[in-house]
């Protein structure tokens, strides 16, 4: 197994160059027994222990000063089980990307229910840090999972899953190891709730935001999966609202594209979408936001040009096709999940300060949607859920935008996305979140704190330190 020492282990950054830490140690080990035997390794000599997979997360998360783990060649599908109803669980290595994964279950006829809009990272790393997409009908990933397997301090590793029974060990250990910042273990395979392959016919069109704000719920059920970018500094939103195709539509639309006019009507679709995303949404973006960052005051120029630069347009894919996109212009990022009924007043003082402000910001706030579910540290848990999610180009300062972002996010019940910027702590997040019951298992299964690190700690409480609920769930420091 390849494994480095301090002598010659670089330093780590993520994607969005937010966090770097140099590890003591690097492994990239071949199977789970060369996993377990790492970490065993790791904890007899005293080091903790983070799985590293894309370094799409924005928080320090995965970073340590001890062993880093790459999982990439922990990649695949391990088991299909089938049900009579065209649905399956499938177990699949912890270190698959997604993008290879809507591949894998594409060839068994299958798909995941739903999905964030990037889809770089490892399934382990999306799961433990609580990706989603959106959905007013749709949970996020850890929702989609239904079993763990997970590689404890002394090399053991447990299988548990949401078929144990309700108060059991395997049981809690499961709703940690699913979503939990990977504080209980390295996950090494996870069993995914899959369905029937299907298609999704995508609404592109740009709207006056006021018509959104006018009735949120209205713009979230319109669609299966509905969201939108506003561009600061204008009016305008640009929604994408997204419908599940029934296999009889499905077969209906590709027997319509079989013609000459079909394939030519393809094509021409196929065309725009590559104008579209790449062009558009990558290559001139980046230049919009190199000259905004040369040039601040023509930010709100280039931001009524971006909010007209995507033309209405519909197309037909499959569901993984239109629910990820390739971002290639790098930026940081924070998010928060707030009650949807909320939605309105938070985006109506986001833009007064802006204003107010003059800040330059040329990327969009995003918009989405997502059900309640009973995920332990699902930001979704136990309400209707909007996500807000405020971006700053990679070479522009983030920090006043995100701190203003924040203190209205956090005045309007808001709770941060875990491997996004924020500055929350234990001690705020224990009003939304049972971290007790989450410290409690922490401590039965990692007593020595093996797999925490500072971020781990900050948010979940230290070992040892249950989080009481804070007397005020409005306070807001600087983001991190």
């Amino acid at each position: 197994m390849p494994v480095t020492d301090a002598r010659d282990t670089p330093a780590w950054e993520n994607w969005g160059r937010t966090v770097a830490s140099t590890p003591a140690r690097r492994a990239r080990p071949r199977d789970e027994a060369e996993v377990a035997a790492e970490v065993a390794r790791a904890a007899q000599d005293g080091l903790r222990v983070r799985a590293v997979g894309s370094g799409h997360s924005f928080t320090a998360a995965a970073a340590t000063d001890g062993l880093h783990l790459e999982l990439d060649l922990l990649a695949g599908v391990e088991a299909v089980e089938r049900r009579h109803d065209g649905t399956a669980r499938v177990t699949v290595r912890a270190g698959t990307r997604l993008y290879h994964l809507h591949h894998l279950l594409a060839a068994h006829g299958l798909a995941l229910t739903n999905l964030g809009d990037i889809d770089r990272q490892t399934i382990a790393g999306a799961i433990s840090t609580g990706t989603h997409g959106t959905g007013v009908r749709f949970g996020g990933m850890a929702s989609q999972v239904s079993g763990v397997r997970v590689v404890t301090p002394d090399g053991e590793v447990l299988t548990a899953g949401a078929d144990d029974p309700p108060g059991s060990a395997r049981r809690e250990l499961f709703e940690v190891a699913r979503l939990g910042l990977g504080s209980v273990g390295v996950l090494t395979a996870v069993t995914l709730e899959t369905v029937p392959a299907f298609w999704l016919r995508a609404r592109d069109e740009p709207w006056a935001l006021a018509r959104v704000l006018e009735d949120v719920d209205a713009f979230a059920t319109s669609a299966d999966h509905a969201e939108l970018f506003w561009f600061p500094g204008t009016h305008r939103a640009l929604t994408f609202r997204n419908d599940r195709l029934s296999a009889d539509e499905a077969a209906r639309w590709g027997t319509d594209q079989s013609g000459l006019k079909g394939r030519l009507r393809l094509l021409r679709q196929e065309a725009r979408g590559l104008v579209d995303d790449e062009l558009l949404s990558n290559g001139l973006f980046e230049l919009v936001n190199r000259v905004a960052t040369a040039a601040p005051g023509l930010t709100a120029g280039l931001n009524r040009f971006s909010a007209r630069a995507l033309p209405a347009r519909e197309h037909v894919a499959p569901s993984h096709e239109v629910f990820s996109h390739k971002r290639r212009v790098r930026f940081r990022e924070m998010e928060y999940a707030i009650p949807r009924a909320a939605v309105r007043d938070v985006v109506r003082e986001l833009d007064v300060w802006l204003r107010r402000s003059s800040e330059a910001v040329p990327f969009p706030v995003e918009l989405r949607f997502a059900a309640p579910d009973d995920v332990w540290l699902s930001t979704a848990r136990d309400r209707e859920t909007a996500y807000v999610a405020v971006h700053q180009y990679v070479r522009m300062s983030h920090r006043r935008w995100f701190d203003a972002a924040e203190r209205i996010l956090v005045a309007a019940d808001g709770r941060p996305h875990w491997g996004k910027l924020h500055s929350r702590t234990a001690e705020d997040l224990a009003a939304h979140y049972p971290l007790q019951d989450v410290a409690r298992v922490r401590a039965a299964v990692d007593p020595g704190g093996v797999f925490a690190n500072g971020y781990v700690d900050t948010v979940l409480g230290a070992p040892g330190a249950p989080s009481r609920p804070s007397s005020s769930r409005s306070r807001s420091g600087s983001s991190t």
